[in-house]
């Protein structure tokens, strides 16, 4: 801009002069003389500067109302930013907003899930045949298992339910690509209490049903925190058809699982083979409805290879995990082909071919040497768990407290609830 101003000044001065000169000659040539042409020459000069004068500050006056403009248009747009700016804040409000008034609807289902596990539980310890299967026992016996009944209901009541996480690891990298969950209780001085150990006085006092759902329940909670931080990991928590045919507690989990339909990709439900295979109409229909919402299946505890695949197929079963002892027991060689016993007309390495076309994927677990993963690798199996590649461990405390409802809420309905158990 300053150039062409410049360029611009430098020609209007030499027209001015052309023009002075112009004239003063015409006076000289027709008779003027010398004196005339001169003041000819400088008062036209005189006269073009004062005109210059005139039309540059009309100039400047312009580019002055030009930039008035562009100030002015500048600000309009400011003004236009500044209100879609406020929108946008309008709308995120909203829906930090929005999100609040789900999570409180949400965090009011789980509450009420809870209480009715635990409004359940006083009810089936005041069955007559929870009573029954204890006074059966001798005496001795029976104070134990009373003592330890009433240890797990106070584990459970009091929230003192942690889980543990071992890494599935893909083959041969080790990289760690799935996690599977584990339940325990603590009784009240923090000792770790295995399923091993609860089970036996869960089982005869009907409770079972009740631990099962609970501890389902919070690992579904667990998981849609871990889910925040990597959904790329997924996770195997186990289910048993207890609870999948139990018609009180099931619908109550569905919906749950409806209003957290984004844990699909990082939740597979796990289920024991036997079960699986004497599975009933409710159970196979419910399993129906998690597939529905997206969400897939694992079978472990397998002790037969001969698998029904295309049943698998229907029932959006994507993972059978078997164990490493099993897998080498079963490979044997015949006429110089190492094959399977419980599957002769197949090659061994074929086996998870045959799997994968069927849409599951097979997971060797139970993996304790260096030897066993390689005869993994020659059966073409890419996912292993054991404790080679990383035994369970307690998720942290500061991720259970995040997961878990807030304690202020929950804490005068267990109290009201153990109050009545108790």
């Amino acid at each position: 801009m300053g150039t062409m101003r410049r360029l611009t000044l430098v020609l209007l001065c030499a027209t001015y002069l052309c023009l002075s000169l112009i004239v003063a000659l015409t006076l000289w040539r027709y008779g003027g003389g010398w004196g005339a042409g001169v003041a000819a020459l400088v008062g036209g000069l005189g006269l073009c500067f004062a005109f210059h004068g005139l039309i540059e500050r009309a100039l400047e006056t312009g580019q002055i109302k030009g930039e008035i403009e562009a100030v002015r248009d500048a600000q309009k747009i400011l003004v236009d930013q500044v209100e879609l700016l406020d929108q946008r804040l309008t709308d995120v409000a909203e829906t930090v907003a929005e999100a609040a008034l789900r999570r409180s609807e949400q965090l009011a289902d789980e509450v009420h899930i809870l209480e009715d596990l635990v409004q359940r539980m006083r009810h089936q310890l005041d069955d007559h045949g929870a009573v029954t299967a204890f006074a059966e026992r001798p005496g001795a016996d029976r104070r134990a298992s009373g003592a330890l009944l009433e240890t797990v209901r106070d584990a459970l009541t009091e929230n003192r339910v942690d889980l543990y996480l071992q890494p599935v690891v893909g083959l041969p990298q080790r990289k760690t690509v799935f996690y599977e969950s584990f339940s325990r209780l603590r009784d009240a001085t923090g000792r770790v209490m295995m399923p091993a150990e609860y089970l036996q006085v869960a089982e005869p006092a009907g409770l079972m049903t009740t631990i099962d759902n609970l501890l389902l329940f919070r690992c579904v909670q667990i998981v849609r925190r871990l889910a925040k931080q990597d959904r790329k990991i997924g996770i195997f928590c186990n289910i048993s058809m207890a609870s999948l045919a139990d018609e009180t507690f099931f619908p109550d989990f569905l919906d749950l699982l409806t209003a957290n339909k984004d844990l699909a990709g990082a939740l597979i439900f796990e289920i024991g083979q036997s079960a699986f295979e004497s599975r009933g109409s409710v159970e196979a229909r419910n399993m129906g409805k998690l597939a529905d919402l997206g969400f897939r299946f694992s079978i472990d505890k397998v002790s037969d290879l001969d698998l029904d695949l295309q049943d698998l197929t229907r029932s959006d079963v994507k993972f059978v995990k078997v164990a490493a002892q099993l897998l080498i027991d079963e490979m044997t060689e015949v006429d110089g082909r190492l094959i399977l016993r419980s599957l002769p007309d197949l090659a061994a390495e074929d086996f998870t071919s045959l799997t994968r076309r069927y849409g599951v994927e097979v997971i060797c677990e139970k993996v304790e040497t260096e030897r066993q993963v390689i005869d993994i690798l020659d059966l073409d199996i890419s996912l292993g768990q054991g404790h080679l590649f990383g035994e369970p461990r307690a998720i942290k405390d500061a991720v259970l407290a995040e997961a878990d409802p807030p304690s202020s809420y929950l804490r005068p309905h267990f109290q009201r609830r153990v109050a009545g158990m108790r």
